[in-house]
């Protein structure tokens, strides 16, 4: 048995580690963290000094029950979890379960951090092993207590006024606020109009375009024309002043270096995936973490490729720049490399966290000599990685930046171009932008011009343009924008982004971030009543407190106190204080046409709807769900009576049955008698007519028909599924035995093997869980009630209890008694309550 055990967080990791340190050690996974917070309201204690009560995942129990047996009969332990505040975390989180079960007394045990898996790093990492930093595990629990405290104190309040089964989190609020706020500005934007006037010019080496920059002894500026008359008018003054040929007044000639883009941070590395290989920030520390534990190159087995992906720095290693400058100098020459390393400033403050950039554990490992072992992700980010490490230690680009004038009576044009005297770094790599200026010269070639001389004029061009909003956040500029803003930590930004669309707060819309009608709600009512708490300069200066933890220079605990008690009280005040119409955002859009009664928007339990009327009208109100793509926020009076046109009736089937359309929960449908079947994507409900309508129910019918492979009349029946046949009496479902022939079971065997089968739990588990919820708060209510009354009445209940499940006994017995006296009663009832049943599960 090997005498050390060391413990990293991924299998992947194990596997590729293991090799190189041979028999003396053994290797376990913890798959990732071991512990959390008991998931109910208490286990972060703010009575007792924030106290955190926490217990092991229970997925990875067996996985912790492992490194402890496996310490048990170690003499040292080697805790080699990643190297950032999360990775210090786990391995005390490891260290406290094995010194709770008594297994660490006696024991060595050792901190080991590493920024690459490669032979030499892992030993030296061993080599040379610290203790566990405190003041990083503290940061973290603090961390964790503050996002504990804010999820399970604001969530209920979301739930109670605006719709139930939402969360806020301390850094996602914000950052939802950043998207709803950019969609505010572009709905408020009012486009402006303008003209712009450009030269088209002829010459011998090709032609090319000039911008107006004066007009009539001013400089020309974007609003000086705002029609098209003026526009015109100034056009025909140039032609006129021009008479075919513009000559060249002045050339003006500017060298500028550009220095390549420092080596990949985390958040560098997701905003140019994004950008340059559209993926998600979550798709890219995915494949990154893969790149990182180890890929297997063949006979040299599992080689980790890249160094860890969570860092602020952009710093590179010694033997990092040694053989990045050889690899520059044998492929790109000697010109190709700086008289020194080139060197980048890390912005980070903390120093615990400030290790390497994201770089290829070798750079002589080049994209093209192990492309075949990589996937096609694994090949795309290597190769953008590869190359951005390479050109940060290339020579800078020198650009030669050429503008040449065109005088012309009491106006000017002016052409701009650059030309590449060096290419420099740009021979390997170019960083990509969010978005592309219309005015970028870079790219744009001209002919070689002096003074004086004179080119033909092919047009003068007057075009007309409108001001833009500004766009909405893609996954890169919103990381960027909230990096600059101090939000979070690169290391958390994806689960950010995944939280806003698995919450359906947001959604992707051309790969740009639009908040639901939910999301805003969300937003404006945090953005109203907890100002604080979404606001920016607030959420970075507790990221700033948090490392300072980090580093040991303030408290957790105090922090925490200063957060929690104005928190708290906030909390407690809103949820008294707010009105449910004003926090989810509900407007009143005027008055119906038809009725006088007011049109208003809101938000319920399945999302956005129109109603007419109010609650305390004689009348019912009428309701109707908003359109795909409508906002309640944007949706005029107009759009919303439009909206009540629904139901529809269509006429009649052939076989006289009404044929309607409607939107239910579950979309827009067609329905016939007691037939529900859903719209197609490209049908319309307000457009549909009654022959289209007939196809669909007749699809429905169809498809109902080839479902029943065999009914025996009674609700038992062989259903054709997805995955084959299955027995089905509509409450419980029942396999059926590989030996068994589907077709020739005959109706005991059904009822025997539906009667062996489990019951079917309810759809998502949220059904289960409600009635869970209610039964348990009737009976803590029953309870408290009891105890108050001194107890005696607990034992009357009890007996009232047994009473009352006497009864229900009997009348179970004599309604059996019924059934067997009157079967074809009891058949009937059966039969309409699977029929009611059926038509609801079938709107859909």
């Amino acid at each position: 048995m090997a005498k050390n055990l060391l413990i990293v967080e991924s299998p992947a990791k194990a596997k590729t580690i293991n090799k190189y340190l041979g028999k003396d050690f053994h290797v376990l996974a913890s798959y990732g963290h071991v512990r959390d917070l008991r998931p109910k309201e208490g286990a972060v204690d703010p009575a007792r000094g924030f106290a955190m009560a926490y217990e092991v995942i229970e997925r990875n129990e067996k996985h912790v029950d492992a490194i402890a047996k496996a310490a048990k009969v170690a003499d040292a332990i080697y805790l080699a979890t990643d190297l950032d505040r999360e990775g210090e975390a786990i391995s005390w989180h490891i260290s406290e379960i094995l010194r709770e079960r008594g297994l660490s007394e006696g024991k060595e045990m050792h901190r080991v951090v590493f920024s690459e898996i490669t032979p030499r790093a892992i030993k030296e990492a061993v080599a040379s092993p610290r203790r566990l930093s405190h003041d990083l595990v503290d940061a973290q629990q603090a961390r964790r207590a503050l996002d504990y405290l804010v999820g399970f104190n604001l969530s209920p309040v979301l739930w109670r006024k605006v719709q139930r089964g939402l969360s806020a989190g301390r850094v996602q609020s914000p950052a939802l606020r950043m998207i709803v706020e950019r969609e505010e500005e572009i709905e408020a934007f009012k486009a402006r109009e303008y003209w712009s006037i450009t030269a088209d010019l002829a010459h011998a080496e090709g032609g090319f375009t000039a911008r107006l920059t004066q007009l009539r002894g001013k400089k020309f500026e974007q609003f000086d024309l705002t029609n098209e008359a003026d526009a015109t008018a100034a056009r025909e003054h140039l032609v006129d002043a021009a008479k075919g040929r513009l000559t060249v007044s002045e050339v003006t000639s500017r060298e500028r270096k550009r220095r390549p883009a420092p080596p990949f941070t985390t958040s560098t590395l997701q905003q140019e995936a994004a950008r340059k290989l559209g993926f998600s920030t979550s798709r890219t520390m995915r494949v990154a973490q893969g790149l990182y534990e180890g890929v297997s190159l063949g006979a040299e087995g599992n080689v980790g490729l890249i160094t860890y992906m969570r860092t602020d720095a952009t710093a590179l290693s010694n033997d990092a720049l040694v053989e990045l400058r050889e690899l520059i100098q044998r492929d790109y020459g000697a010109k190709a490399l700086p008289d020194e390393p080139q060197v980048y400033r890390n912005k980070s403050k903390n120093a615990q966290e400030a290790h390497e950039a994201v770089r290829p554990t070798s750079a002589m490992l080049t994209p093209r000599s192990i492309a075949s072992f990589l996937s096609d992700d694994q090949r795309k980010l290597y190769e953008l990685i590869w190359k951005r490490t390479v050109a940060c230690q290339m020579i800078h680009a020198t650009m030669n930046t050429v503008s040449v004038e065109f005088a012309l009576r009491d106006s000017s044009f002016r052409a701009t171009g650059t030309t590449i005297v060096d290419p420099g770094f740009l021979a390997v790599y170019e960083e990509g932008r969010d978005q592309k200026n219309e005015d970028d010269d870079e790219q744009r070639r001209l002919p070689r011009l002096e003074k004086g001389d004179v080119v033909s004029l092919t047009d003068i061009l007057a075009d007309q343009h409108f001001t833009e909003p500004p766009p909405r956040f893609s996954e890169a500029s919103l990381v960027k924008t909230l990096e600059e803003y101090g939000i979070g930590r690169p290391s958390t930004y994806a689960s950010i982004i995944q939280t806003l669309l698995g919450r359906e707060y947001v959604l992707l819309d051309s790969r740009r971030f639009k908040p639901t009608d939910v999301g805003r709600a969300v937003s404006n009512f945090l953005s109203g009543h907890f100002k604080q708490y979404v606001d920016y300069d607030f959420t970075a200066k507790l990221e700033d407190e948090l490392d300072a933890v980090s580093r040991g220079e303030e408290a957790w605990v105090p922090l925490l106190e200063r957060f929690w008690q104005p928190f708290k009280a906030l909390v407690d005040d809103k949820t008294e204080t707010v009105d449910r119409n004003e926090a989810t955002g509900a407007r009143e859009l005027g008055a119906d046409p038809k009725s006088g009664k007011p049109v208003s928007v809101r938000l319920g339990r399945y999302g956005a709807y129109a109603q007419i009327g109010s609650k305390d009208d004689e009348d019912k109100p009428t309701y109707a769900s908003l359109r795909p793509g409508q906002s309640m926020h944007t949706i005029s009076l107009p759009e919303a009576i439009e909206l009540f046109k629904l139901p529809r009736n269509l006429g009649q089937s052939a076989a006289g049955e009404e044929v309607t359309v409607g939107i239910g929960r579950f979309g827009p449908f067609v329905k016939q008698g007691s037939i529900y079947a859903s719209l197609k994507p490209e049908d319309d409900p307000y457009t549909i007519e009654l022959p289209r309508a007939e196809q669909l129910v007749q699809e429905k019918l169809e498809a109902i028909a080839n479902r029943i492979a065999k009914d025996f009349g009674n609700g038992i029946q062989i259903l054709n599924g997805r995955y084959g046949q299955y027995i089905s009496d509509g409450e419980k479902n029942a396999r059926i035995p590989k030996d068994k022939e589907p077709m020739e079971l005959t109706l005991e065997e059904c009822i025997a093997l539906l009667a062996a089968a489990p019951v079917k739990k309810p759809r998502g588990g949220k059904a289960a869980k409600k009635t869970a919820t209610k039964k348990a708060a009737t009976k803590k209510a029953a309870t408290k009630k009891a105890a108050a009354d001194g107890g005696a009445p607990a034992k009357k209940a009890a007996v009232k209890k047994v009473a009352s499940k006497a009864a229900k006994k009997t009348a179970k017995k004599a309604t059996k008694k019924a059934v067997k006296k009157a079967p074809g009663t009891a058949t009937k009832a059966a039969t309409k309550k699977a029929a009611v049943k059926k038509a609801a599960s079938t709107e859909a």
